[in-house]
């Protein structure tokens, strides 16, 4: 596997910012290069790492889970799940999976095993669904393996009304310590009210049992004509949603505007203000709102002016990170980069940008032996960070 000169600048880049990010609507152009070793040192801010390249055909990955095992499961976008073992591609898809709608932001998003898989066999995903009238619809299902084909396929969830675009679809998957499941779906790029009504489900934050049934302790299941399954509300795009286990809470990350991509500590019942505040403007430079702030509405822990356009976020807890652990790290889309916020609790005290130019890096987990991996867009990268002592 290689890397290529076209994300070298990646050595030469570190540095504390304050930023402030959407999703970018074109793909980046990649100039593919003449490759390079595949394995390199990058001296960060706090710490050294080395970057292996174990993967480069990527189309549009979007989601990763690990099973116990130890194999690697890989979304793409356009509707496969590709499996690794021992940090390779094994040549295996998964077989049976649903039909997805695949229109511009849509696709097979997200990816997650049941905390006890072990026990209970069961994979989440997220994906589009094509519905009536060119509508589509974000939703989430469960399956299990039979070797390399998915069995056992229960839908658990869309989101409702279907809506016509191809845009805004969320979607990423958590599960706490109680097996609660926390996911996102986006406000299908309404800059009115979608996200400020409970009488549909776009643009929150939501919360099930593993089974799909609606727990009776959500803070909106007593108010009539709203969606039951709704933990939070008034989030734009979130692509990025991570269980913080040491402190059982969610963090979010989700895309702005033009600016105003935000960072979330996801709270039961709050309204994280869009589009009534943002510190955003629409894409045409116009003003969505002349606030960024009210009362009853939460601020973002950080927000990014320009955007970087956030994605998949992750919080490091491994000893194999000591400078970065409590710090969480966001894939940067449009800006290429990976983002690591150092935090102080859940305060956000400085950012640094890292691996600039390596791709739209869509996803950052921790593996459970402890290792942090990123997926990029546009490079089509599969890459391990290795510390160095």
């Amino acid at each position: 596997m290689k890397l290529y000169h076209s994300i070298l600048g990646i050595a030469a880049f570190s540095g504390a910012i304050f930023l402030n990010s959407c999703e970018s609507k074109t793909e980046t152009e990649v100039v593919v290069e003449e490759p390079i070793d595949d394995t390199f040192a990058v001296t960060t801010e706090k710490m050294k790492i080395k970057v292996d390249t174990l993967y480069t055909g990527f189309e549009h990955p979007w989601g990763m889970t690990w099973l116990p095992d130890g194999k690697l499961l890989v979304t793409e976008k356009e509707g496969d799940i590709l499996v690794f073992e021992n940090d390779k591609f094994t040549g295996t898809k998964i077989e049976g999976l649903p039909t997805v709608y695949k229109e511009g932001q849509s696709g097979l998003l997200d990816i997650e095993a049941h905390p006890d898989y072990s026990s209970n066999g069961w994979i989440y995903i997220s994906y589009g669904k094509a519905k009536e009238d060119e509508k589509s619809a974000t939703t989430i299902a469960r399956f299990k393996l039979d070797g390399s084909k998915a069995v056992e396929l229960e839908e658990l969830w869309e989101a409702t009304p279907a809506w016509k675009g191809g845009n805004h679809f969320g979607s990423r998957i958590v599960f706490d310590k109680d097996n609660y499941m926390y996911f996102s779906s986006g406000d299908r790029f309404d800059t009115k009210m979608n996200a400020q009504t409970l009488e549909n489900a776009h643009g929150k934050i939501h919360r099930l049992k593993d089974d799909g049934s609606v727990p009776e302790d959500n803070p909106f299941v007593n108010e009539p004509n709203a969606v039951k399954s709704i933990w939070v509300l008034g989030n734009r795009n979130p692509q990025g949603l991570v269980y913080d286990a040491a402190n059982d809470r969610v963090w979010e990350s989700e895309h702005g505007p033009m600016g105003g991509d935000e960072l979330n500590l996801i709270e039961k019942g709050k309204n994280y203000g869009w589009p009534v505040i943002t510190y955003g403007t629409n894409y045409d430079g116009s003003t969505i709102t002349e606030i960024t702030e009210k009362e009853g509405m939460e601020q973002p822990v950080s927000y990014y002016v320009p955007s970087i356009a956030t994605a998949g976020i992750a919080i490091v807890t491994s000893d194999k990170y000591p400078a970065w652990k409590g710090d969480i790290l966001i894939g940067a889309l449009a800006k290429m980069h990976i983002n690591r916020v150092d935090m102080d609790g859940d305060k956000a005290l400085s950012q640094e940008i890292m691996l600039q130019d390596i791709g739209r890096v869509r996803q950052i987990s921790e593996s459970p032996d402890g290792y942090l991996y990123a997926i990029t867009e546009g490079t089509g990268l599969l890459v391990k960070l290795i510390p160095i002592p």
